[in-house]
């Protein structure tokens, strides 16, 4: 399997931003993925690093918003059944978005809780242009710090 993973990442950074693009729309999904390597092998490679931030903040936002869309279903079963999601995770950030609303999309980027927050912010059918627009705006920040952070040990190694 590392393999196959060795050689999806080699291929995604061989596309460029479309790569990127993808590398963070997976991850921005309910599939495992990291974007994060082929961010900092593009930037590496020498392609712009704003173009490369934005590329994989739209994938990102957009496998985000597919968690939205499954959350929008309504359909607690098929949450647990093919995306792993316990019931009592989706209402339990129900109850803790409650009053919150589409701005807690911000937090999407999160490790493990950013899918059941945009899962429950499309079951609660939160606004869907401000839960799209919180959920770029994290995503952006986060991918800006994770790249300054990633060049910056980088450097520390190599330079």
């Amino acid at each position: 399997m590392d393999v196959f993973v060795k050689e999806l990442v080699q291929l995604l950074i061989d596309w460029g931003y479309c790569g990127l693009f993808l590398s963070a729309l997976l991850a921005g999904s309910v599939l495992p993925f990291s974007s994060e390597l082929v961010l900092v092998a593009l930037v590496k490679a020498g392609l712009d690093p704003t173009f490369c931030i934005l590329s994989a903040t739209l994938g990102n936002t957009i496998g985000g918003m597919s968690c939205y869309y499954i959350g929008r279903l309504g359909k607690l079963n098929w949450m647990e059944q093919y995306f792993r999601v316990k019931r009592t995770q989706v209402l339990k950030m129900q109850h803790f978005l409650h009053g919150k609303g589409s701005l807690m999309a911000f937090f999407a980027f999160l490790p493990f809780v950013g899918e059941v927050i945009a899962m429950a912010l499309g079951f609660m059918r939160s606004n869907i242009w401000l839960t799209t627009s919180s959920m770029f705006v994290g995503k952006l920040v986060r991918y800006i710090l994770m790249l300054l952070a990633l060049e910056g040990a980088i450097n520390l190694f190599v330079g």
